[in-house]
């Protein structure tokens, strides 16, 4: 029977700088500063943009109450009750929280005009 011979290898490692290594860090910094110039572009155009964000979001709040105020109580109740059903099976749901209050908004602004047309309506009832 013949031996098997084994041979082991051994691998000499020695550490080297990127620089050394074939990578240019000069160019990894110009890579970041390009990006960090981009950023900074993109954070100045959104702070250019929102004041007229703030107008318009203002402009379609007030719509979305006038229509609401214009609502029958019949109409408004209904908004309620499928603003407050659709949170509570977003939650029951295992939705993500942003999303449930993001709801829960129109219920609230509904709420708010249910509960000062039953405040008009019992001043008015009581001083009659």
């Amino acid at each position: 029977m013949a031996s098997e011979a084994t041979t082991t290898t051994t691998r000499e490692t020695t550490t080297r700088s990127r620089g050394t290594n074939g990578g240019d860090i000069a160019a990894g910094q110009t890579a970041v500063q390009t990006a960090v110039h981009e950023v900074k572009g993109a954070i100045a155009g959104v702070g250019r943009q929102m004041p007229e964000v703030a107008r318009a979001s203002r402009s379609a709040v007030n719509d979305v109450f006038k229509v609401i105020e214009s609502g029958s109580d019949e109409r408004v109740s209904t908004g309620v009750a499928l603003s407050l059903g659709l949170a509570i099976g977003m939650l029951v749901g295992g939705a993500p929280r942003i999303l449930v209050a993001l709801a829960l908004a129109p219920l609230a602004a509904m709420g708010l005009v249910l509960a000062d047309r039953r405040a008009r309506g019992s001043k008015a009832s009581s001083s009659s």
